[in-house]
């Protein structure tokens, strides 16, 4: 199942690799390394208005079926990075949130952030297709959560769409840009469910500069839950952090 699983997404991958700016290929040996290898979860193709990709689904562990979470990677990876991605996606079912890892658009190795403007214009339909697939498995309320580039990916479609079945957002690591698509701080203006703004002591320069700017903008809109939580002693990548960071987010979005 899981090699058939690559050979769908190769195909379509093949067909429509022109028409789409996220490097097709590359997304095509991430999936070829990783399927195989993912022992917590299913690899699952999901399809856009176009094209089809990985995504992985772990079902709630507990009789609780209703909640869900999207979950969304950052620069260049895939949907089971080991830092943040699969800590999180793999421990949220055991509290009853089933999770669904969505490989999102990516670029060469290399490439910085800023490059990834052209790539926004696709996260919208990988979302919808990541949401659709949870309302069919029984999903009335569903969280994004997303991390570094993700996390600016999320912020962006919360600001532009706002789907009833999305009932909060928790951004980890987010940063700034002078790209207005790809700023947080000015998506988080505009995103009108509770969000969590969840970042490390430690985090990137960029991150924790804009920390400010970011409580600011979530302040602005005076949504009952939103926060933002400064983690001691964290990195952007929580590194041997992992279990306070599942435990912040835990407790968040069961408070939802």
């Amino acid at each position: 199942m899981r090699h058939s699983t690559c050979l769908i997404i190769s195909l379509t991958l093949l067909l429509t690799s022109l028409a789409h700016a996220s490097d097709l290929a590359k997304e095509q040996r991430w999936a070829d390394q990783i399927v195989d290898a993912i022992f917590d979860g299913e690899p699952v193709t999901l399809k856009d208005a176009e094209l089809e990709f990985l995504a992985i689904y772990t079902p709630s562990a507990t009789d609780k079926t209703g909640d869900a979470a999207i979950v969304m990677h950052g620069l260049g990876v895939h949907p089971d990075w080991e830092q943040v991605i699969r800590p999180l996606r793999t421990a949220l079912p055991e509290h009853g949130w089933s999770t669904l890892s969505l490989q999102m658009p990516i670029l060469a190795n290399g490439v910085g952030d800023e490059e990834y403007t052209p790539l926004f214009s696709e996260v919208p339909g990988r979302i919808e297709a990541g949401i659709s697939y949870l309302q069919k498995q029984g999903a009335k309320r569903i969280v994004i959560i997303a991390h570094s580039l993700g996390a600016a990916m999320g912020s962006y479609y919360l600001a532009n769409h706002q789907p009833e079945s999305v009932i909060g957002f928790v951004g980890i690591g987010m940063g700034s840009s002078s790209k207005p698509v790809m700023d947080n701080e000015s998506s988080l203006k505009s995103v009108n469910v509770p969000v969590l703004d969840i970042y490390g002591e430690n985090d990137l320069g960029n991150v924790v500069a804009s920390a400010e700017a970011r409580e600011k903008a979530i302040e602005s809109k005076k949504v009952k839950l939103s926060k933002q939580e400064m983690i001691p002693g964290a990195g952007h990548f929580f590194d041997g952090k992992d279990e306070i960071l599942i435990d912040e987010v835990t407790v968040w979005i069961n408070g939802l």
